[in-house]
């Protein structure tokens, strides 16, 4: 296995259990990828903890949701494959792994959409590494979310995290969403015997004298390069996010990565070498970013995803003409796909970068990219006017007085006139409970006003790798390569594109992950070529 986030150690999980001999290979210093640093969610629809919660699901409506969502673009064949598959990895990392989930009672993004539901999304309970001895150290720090878990935080509806509880949380090392979820998982590697190595970035791929693969592995711990030889490799490294190169190439629009920043696409160009064939490969799991210069990880720029800020009341989001382009409280994903939107005009992008302005009510109550409540950050830009305000971001004056006196209008009456945002249910989900009749307006009117740029960001690449419905990669000829897989972000997208609800990035590598590790478990010599009819596409 090439990578240690969901996707790797999930697939090594599901393999070792079929009696494989397995190794792990992580380039970074620590384990987890970009799944320790996430929120952690998988989307999962007709999950059995669901039905015990009390949600109700059918195959029947999360083929009609993901019709609405992906199609035709995703397949039939290839949403029934997920609706199946899903439950199953759902079922088997519950059951045979250290993994726990709770449904959270969220909605799907779009509930007008036939099939959709609430409680597809599952959160990751808590989790404590001191039950493993080590296992604290071996994985990635989280970036900026609070120790809690998502279902904690939706339960707390606008309101403070008990400081002590974090302050306890923290001092005891518990890890919470994303990085509950790897901790989980590398306890039951470890559980099985699993090996796993860090300081080790494979720098090629090659078919060894015996049909099967011959890995070079950089071993920065020793300062020495080993070779590794393998019947079967899964590539899991996540995506290309953090490569400036293949951004350019192949993006669509600038974007500012928040994942592990050992995402450079090592794993795309090891199949690529291979003879693999690429697919979707300008698709992102997009996300608005805050990239305040005090943000950081690995010593890298980030930034905060910037969604909570926008859908909250008191903030608008606008472009350089100072105008609104989109429902703020729109999901995260499909609000980045407007950024990207060309001004016929001048044939360049008209909404990225962007800014979120607000007025000092707004700073009182609710922070902005991790700051303190009612302090004003110094990356904050800050003017007496909205007037002066617009001059110090560069944006047209007129045009966002105009916006700002046409949405504190809207605020009064508590409806969007634009863009209705905070009509829907899964608008009001990341609003203020307190702020009626609408959590998610508020009009802007309290001097000093503030402004802050808003970003095009991803949480990862979602194009990459071609494969079948077992993650085998596919040649550029259309056949199965043997002894090659791949899951996460350095394979295509599951769901093409698409963003069908909260949790689909590990949705879509979870899910092909076990698959892989299934396929590897069950697979046998004389299976080696399964009939192309296995394809979803």
């Amino acid at each position: 296995m090439i990578g240690s986030g969901a996707a790797g150690l999930v697939a090594a999980i599901r393999a070792a259990d079929g009696g494989r001999r397995v190794l792990v290979l992580e380039k970074a210093a620590k384990f987890g990828g970009t799944t320790a640093l996430s929120g952690g969610v998988m989307w999962a629809p007709c999950n059995h903890l669901m039905n015990e919660a009390g949600f109700a699901d059918s195959d029947d409506a999360a083929l009609a949701y993901l019709n609405a969502a992906a199609g035709p673009r995703m397949s039939e064949a290839e949403m029934r494959w997920y609706i199946g598959t899903a439950p199953r990895a759902v079922r088997y990392l519950v059951d045979k792994t250290r993994v726990s989930f709770t449904p959270l009672a969220r909605p799907d993004y779009h509930l007008d959409w036939p099939g959709a539901a609430v409680g597809r999304g599952l959160d990751n309970d808590p989790f404590d590494p001191a039950a493993v001895p080590g296992l604290a150290e071996a994985i990635r720090p989280p970036s900026y979310f609070p120790p809690i878990s998502m279902n904690e935080r939706d339960a707390l509806r606008g309101a403070p995290v008990d400081e002590r509880m974090l302050r306890e949380r923290r001092e005891a090392g518990i890890r919470t969403m994303g990085g509950a979820l790897v901790a989980a998982l590398l306890a039951s590697a470890i559980d099985r015997g699993i090996d796993l190595a860090r300081d080790a970035r494979v720098t090629a791929l090659e078919r060894d004298e015996s049909g099967g693969w011959r890995l070079t592995v950089n071993d920065a711990g020793n300062d020495r390069e080993a070779s590794v030889a393998a019947t079967n490799v899964v590539v899991a490294s996540g995506g290309f996010e953090w490569s400036r190169h293949l951004r350019e190439a192949l993006l669509p629009m600038p974007i500012t990565p928040i994942s592990a920043p050992s995402n450079e696409g090592d794993g795309l160009m090891l199949a690529l070498g291979a003879g693999a064939a690429m697919d979707e490969m300008t698709a992102i799991w997009g996300v608005p970013v805050i990239a305040a210069p005090t943000q950081r990880y690995d010593d890298q720029p980030s930034g905060r995803m910037a969604n909570v800020e926008m859908t909250l009341p008191g903030s608008i989001t606008v472009n350089a003409r100072g105008r609104r382009f989109v429902n703020e409280a729109l999901n995260y994903h499909d609000l980045t796909r407007v950024f990207a939107n060309v001004d016929p005009g001048t044939s360049r992008q008209q909404n990225n970068p962007a800014w979120l302005v607000f007025d000092s009510g707004y700073l009182q109550c609710y922070s902005v990219a991790g700051s303190t409540p009612g302090i004003a950050e110094e990356w904050m830009l800050r003017a007496d006017s909205l007037g002066a305000l617009a001059e110090l971001c560069g944006i047209d004056r007129a045009g966002l007085e105009a916006t700002v006196a046409t949405f504190n209008a809207d605020a009064a009456t508590g409806h969007d006139s634009a863009f209705g945002r905070g009509d829907a249910p899964e608008d009001r989900h990341l609003g203020d409970p307190n702020n009626l009749p609408n959590p998610c307006l508020a009009p802007l009117s309290t001097a000093p006003f503030y402004a802050v740029e808003i970003h095009a960001g991803v949480l990862g690449t979602a194009g990459g790798i071609q494969v079948d419905a077992h993650g085998r990669m596919l040649g550029r000829d259309g056949h199965a390569i043997e002894g090659l897989f791949a899951a996460g972000n350095c394979s295509a997208t599951v769901f093409r594109g698409a963003y069908p609800g909260g949790g689909a990035t590990l949705g879509s590598a979870i899910t092909r992950a076990f698959s892989v590790g299934e396929y590897l478990s069950e697979y046998r010599a004389d299976e080696a070529e399964t009939p192309q009819k296995e394809r979803m596409r």
